[in-house]
């Protein structure tokens, strides 16, 4: 009963370091979209001057 409760408190602790580096690597993947979605609407290439 006591090598369970060891084993589960092991592993808790563990839990807040992992969801830190699982945060620090996640960050720049969840941060990509919300940049794109600021920069407003698409740039349009300016129109062709009709000539003669």
């Amino acid at each position: 009963m006591n090598r369970i409760v060891a084993n589960a408190l092991k592993t808790l602790r563990l839990v807040p370091r992992a969801t830190l580096i699982l945060m620090v690597l996640a960050a720049p993947v969840l941060a990509v979209p919300s940049m794109r979605a600021d920069a407003g609407s698409t740039i349009d290439a300016p129109a062709l001057k009709k000539t003669g």
